[in-house]
């Protein structure tokens, strides 16, 4: 027979009793973390002010039409912003459209067993390998090797399609449409591999039962995979506009940094970035308040981006 007597259990906090040289670790662990949160928010908030307080004086000079006119003119001591405004959104969105298909189909690609897995870890490498290229090496290679080769076919769009305002202008050298297609190259490998780490942390499960009901590989992928990860992969696209809204070098040695407005793709152009990098260096007076006042400008345009990307992705969490 068995007994059935009651074996004594252990008390609970027995259980968690932990040395005091432990417990003095996890205390210190959590306030250098807290220090840190905090240090960083407070960095943030130090641009921020920095950059706010150094505008002022063209924010009173200007006020809101700083951000409507086009007229950059250091003699006279007029500024307006909306051109390298204009450059920015155009350049970014523009990129975005080429990137997200191409990104996004790279890692279905690799992803998908479409190809050996060999040659899927070879095309992975490859396109992570872009983002280790310096931006200054991608702009040298945009002026030298880029631009000549394309200036025939966008030459051949002004042709053929002059009467649109967007390609009204002749294709003569540095440009919108160079800047747009390097700054494709320059977040491809954000949108690839966060798309890819996406994909690959669906389920297996979705797949196989997905398979099981009769579906192919393309209605799994569209209905089921591509919509379980697309949180993710809004998340990274979100994360490559911001970056294509801020990149400087590359961008600044291919757009032609123009002053003057044209809604042509073709012609040269200018984004606020590209302004800050070119002028800062020798800008005086009242100039480097209304440069302030535009890197406030493209601070506000990125974080933005970012809450905007924040409300989409929880938005797509709860729905998928």
């Amino acid at each position: 027979m068995t007994s059935d007597v009651a074996i004594p259990r252990a008390d609970a906090f027995t259980l968690r009793r932990r040395p005091a040289s432990e417990r003095l670790l996890d205390i210190g662990f959590r306030q250098l973390t807290i220090s840190l949160a905090a240090l960083v928010g407070l960095v943030l908030l130090a641009i921020v002010l920095t950059v706010f307080h150094g505008s002022q004086e063209a924010m009173a000079t200007f006020g809101l039409k700083f951000l409507t006119t086009s007229s950059w003119d250091p003699v006279n001591g007029t500024y307006g912003a909306f051109t390298a405004i204009y450059g920015t959104l155009v350049s970014s969105l523009l990129s975005l459209l080429i990137a997200v298909p191409l990104g996004v189909g790279t890692a279905i690609f690799i992803t998908e067993n479409l190809i050996p897995k060999i040659l899927r870890d070879a095309i992975g490498l490859m396109v992570e390998l872009l983002a280790a290229i310096p931006s200054v090496v991608l702009g040298l290679w945009a002026i030298f090797v880029m631009e000549p080769f394309l200036r025939p076919f966008l030459n051949f769009l002004h042709q053929s399609l002059g009467w649109i305002p967007l390609f009204s202008t002749p294709a003569q050298g540095p440009g919108m449409a160079p800047a747009v297609l390097i700054l494709v190259v320059m977040v491809l490998p954000i949108i690839t591999a966060i798309s890819r780490d996406a994909l690959n942390q669906v389920p297996d499960e979705l797949r196989q039962g997905a398979y099981g009901v009769g579906t192919t590989r393309w209605g799994a992928l569209f209905s089921i995979i591509l919509p379980a990860a697309v949180s993710s992969i809004t998340g990274g696209v979100m994360l490559a506009l911001g970056r294509a809204m801020g990149e400087t070098m590359a961008v600044t040695m291919i757009i032609g940094n123009a002053l003057n407005f044209s809604f042509s793709l073709l012609a040269p152009a200018n984004t606020i970035a590209s302004m800050l990098a070119n002028q800062f260096g020798e800008a005086d007076g009242i100039q480097v308040s209304a440069l302030m006042y535009a890197a406030l400008i493209l601070m506000l345009l990125t974080f933005t981006v970012n809450v905007l990307a924040q409300w989409v992705v929880r938005r797509l969490s709860l729905r998928y």
